[in-house]
């Protein structure tokens, strides 16, 4: 069985009297795509935050690779091997995407750092922003400003800054959010392959797109866990049925 990257036990995070997200449980393996869908208002990017340290819970436990990093501060978690990417696209429009690759990349050198080196000569920086540009299916934009980007790819240069702090596990919140359908299968075609060298988490509202991608999958509403299983359960439970897969809310 697959290395346990990411595992959840009773998360939980209330707003005042409101539980935005209720005793989630799950696990996320090396090597594998877990899902997580649910209609709008279900919790699953408070569940996100969470997982990324941006929010910390009001209970439960997050651990990855064993160690118990629950309420840890988001560049603590980033640094033991997770990878986030926003519903909105957060990257730096006046920079080409190398230079916004090699900014993520410098992240990960130690503080001790020379000041007054051109960072040019960190070829060890440069190499990672290049390895991640290509392996976003970017490598021959490198010189493009963001902002002359087309919105599909700057989606991807948002992963390649993932990519080069060099994660374990990957958060992806939405990536194929506004995408038409060349721009989503491009972006399902990356999610493939980057699953055999990470644990991935994704949170999406097209159903294909997960449908297509996703070797697990959890189901939320109203912030808990209504159903998790391998695609083909979750089709054919009647509850999620019901509550999601054929309601009003399937693509909300």
């Amino acid at each position: 069985m697959a290395e346990l990257a990411l595992r959840t036990e009773g998360l939980s995070r209330s707003f005042g009297g409101l539980a935005a997200v209720s005793g989630v449980t799950l696990e996320c393996r090396s090597g594998s795509v877990h899902a997580v869908i649910g209609p709008n208002g279900a919790g699953k990017t408070t569940l996100i935050n969470m997982l990324s340290g941006d929010l910390a819970p009001s209970a439960g436990r997050n651990e990855l690779f064993g160690e118990d990093v629950t309420g840890l501060p988001p560049e603590r978690v980033s640094q033991r091997g997770v990878g986030r990417s926003y519903q909105k696209t957060n990257i730096f429009l006046g920079f080409s995407a190398f230079e916004n690759c090699r900014l993520a990349a410098q992240s990960r050198l130690p503080s001790s750092m020379r000041l007054f080196r051109r960072v040019e000569r960190y070829h060890q920086v440069n190499a990672a922003a290049a390895r991640a540009l290509a392996a976003a299916g970017l490598g021959d934009r490198g010189d493009v400003p963001a902002a002359a980007l087309s919105h599909g790819e700057q989606r991807q240069l948002e992963i390649a800054m993932t990519l080069a702090t060099a994660p374990r596990v990957l958060l992806l919140d939405e990536p194929l959010a506004g995408m038409g359908a060349e721009e989503s299968g491009r972006m399902v075609a990356l999610i493939r392959a980057l699953k055999d060298r990470h644990a991935i988490l994704l949170v999406e509202h097209d159903m294909d797109a997960v449908f297509a991608v996703a070797d697990v999958l959890t189901v939320m509403v109203n912030g808990a866990v209504l159903a998790s299983g391998r695609p083909s359960e979750i089709r054919a439970n009647r509850e999620v049925q019901q509550a999601y897969l054929g309601g009003e809310d399937a693509h909300g």
